[in-house]
């Protein structure tokens, strides 16, 4: 006996997507990767129907004829660790995220890898070997077979085949890696005795007396992190160990403009005698100046709904174009954000034979399960400055964050047309970045900062399990700024950013870090 399906529970509902190839249509074989969303929001198409309302002494309505029809969906979702949520943030950001060496790229195909070889260190990596060519690159070894292969490497050389490893700690005999073996370049080692700290008045600087610093692939605003674990210090300076922005970039210097180290003993100079300092760097998306750099995506949403008479049953927005994504920072919670797309046409699967769902046969890459970021014990920093071109130090604004958050809005408006159910298209506005925060109030910096309209500058950096990431607004202009006094409580102060181009030629910077050591762990 098959018993009636009365209702469906929500638990037992999911979220997956996959990149068109053009609106509304995907490739001939897309990747469809998992979500696990916390809510939903307008999620489907709404459907607009007008009534004929005739003259006639019944004084009825005849039936309405169906008119139009609005996609949208929107959903909220822990900020995690987790590759398909930088997927996404790419179409938000109308670009593709600038990627340091590696052989599963995020927009071109994955480098299946060769054998390991442990009598001379080599990975056999084909064809992308070569992009990995900087003796002192280190690079994290992930998804091999062999466990002892998944740690820091630094690199000697590469050729177009092979990339050969510094002999400690070396590699381990591994025939054929699985498909999931990954090499990415997480970071730089100096030679012994070239890296350098100067001071310039209150400018910082990294030096390189090997004039390599201009090869690694790093950018302006783009952030890095100074320092190792090594027990001995052998690869970190005394006092200059932390994050830091960098201002600009030449073969043998890198100015920062905005530093968090460690210390707060910031001296004139610092060398790097018989140590072979490291620094750390990642992946940086932003959204870009240049019109060959700007990327418009659309994608496919598919959520499932349950079983049907007799298989799964979906929905699906299509042609979905990211518009506003809202970056939440609430007070001792999950970080987490809500994600809202205007789409061209939604429709329905039922899962029976003819009608099967899109992701049909094929393998979806599911959702990692990462834990949260959260915004006690992972953050590193939040800090809120007036910008201040003679020092790496700015003063912040307040000290502490009750809540907050950073908010895009792409203003993409459904392109309508006779004829079409749907949207022919879409049409998108200008990239506005904005937010809110509401501080502890202890100077009359920040709302001074307001009535100058002063440039403002934001960063919040968050940090856990050796890896990290980093939102950067280089230039504000702030609104609000009145103070909030209640009885028995704390003086508050509230704060409306709205982020403008920078010197850059953006707006908004995110860096997310493969790798960090564990001393860039939130102390």
């Amino acid at each position: 006996m098959v018993c009636a399906i009365n209702k469906l529970d929500s638990n037992i509902t999911g979220l997956a997507f996959a990149e068109e190839e053009c609106l509304k249509e995907l490739p001939v074989s897309p990747v469809w990767y998992g979500l696990e969303p916390n809510s939903y929001a307008d999620f489907g198409g709404e459907i607009s129907s007008v009534a004929r309302s005739p003259i006639e002494p019944s004084r009825q309505n005849k039936k309405g004829t169906i008119t139009d029809m609005d996609a949208n969906g929107g959903f909220g979702h822990d900020w995690v660790n987790d590759p398909a949520l930088r997927r996404l943030l790419q179409g938000f950001m109308f670009a593709d995220i600038r990627e340091k060496p590696t052989t599963q790229p995020m927009n071109a195909a994955a480098n299946v890898l060769g054998a390991v070889t442990a009598a001379d260190d080599k990975v056999a990596t084909g064809a992308t070997a070569i992009t990995f060519n900087i003796a002192g690159f280190i690079t994290k070894f992930s998804g091999f077979g062999v466990e002892a292969n998944n740690v820091l490497h630094v690199v000697v050389s590469a050729d177009t085949n092979d990339i050969t490893v510094a002999a400690s700690p070396g590699l381990t005999n591994e025939a054929s890696p699985p498909a999931t073996a990954k090499v990415e370049v997480v970071g730089y080692q100096f030679t012994s005795g070239t890296a350098g700290i100067t001071k310039t008045g209150n400018l910082l600087s990294l030096t390189d007396s090997g004039n390599r610093l201009a090869t690694l692939g790093l950018i302006v605003g783009e952030w890095i992190y100074i320092g190792g674990d090594a027990a001995s210090n052998a690869d970190s300076f005394v006092n200059s160990k932390g994050f830091a922005r960098i201002k600009s970039i030449a073969a043998g210097e890198i100015q920062f403009d905005d530093v968090a180290f460690l210390s707060t003993a910031l001296g004139a100079t610092e060398t790097s005698t018989g140590k072979t300092i490291r620094i750390f760097f990642g992946h940086a998306l932003r959204n870009e100046k240049l019109p060959a750099l700007i990327k418009r995506r659309s994608y496919q949403f598919e959520r499932t709904l349950g079983s049907g008479p007799t298989d799964f049953q979906a929905e699906y927005i299509e042609g979905a174009i990211p518009n506003e994504l809202t970056f939440n920072i609430p007070g001792q919670d999950k970080l987490n954000a809500d994600f809202s797309y205007v789409a061209a046409d939604n429709s329905y699967r039922s899962g029976e034979s003819g009608d099967e769902v899109k992701t049909d046969g094929l393998t979806i890459v599911p959702a990692l399960g990462a834990d949260a970021f959260n915004t006690t014990s992972d953050v590193y920093r939040l800090k809120l400055y007036v910008q201040d071109a003679t020092t790496s130090t700015p003063s912040a604004l307040f000290a502490y964050l009750l809540e907050g958050n950073i908010s895009v809005n792409n203003g993409v408006t459904p392109n309508k047309a006779v004829g079409v159910l749907g949207a022919i298209d879409a049409s998108i506005g200008n990239f506005v970045v904005s937010g809110s925060f509401e501080v502890y109030f202890t100077t009359i910096a920040a709302a001074r900062a307001v009535r100058q309209n002063a440039d403002v500058a934001f960063n919040a950096i968050f940090a856990a399990e050796n890896s990290g990431f980093i939102f950067d607004i280089p230039l504000i202009g702030l609104g609000g700024g009145r103070a909030n006094v209640e009885k028995d409580q704390p003086v508050k102060i509230s704060l409306e950013p709205q982020a403008a181009e920078s010197a850059g030629g953006y707006t908004l910077m995110y860096n997310f870090f493969p790798y960090l050591p564990t001393v860039a762990m939130p102390q």
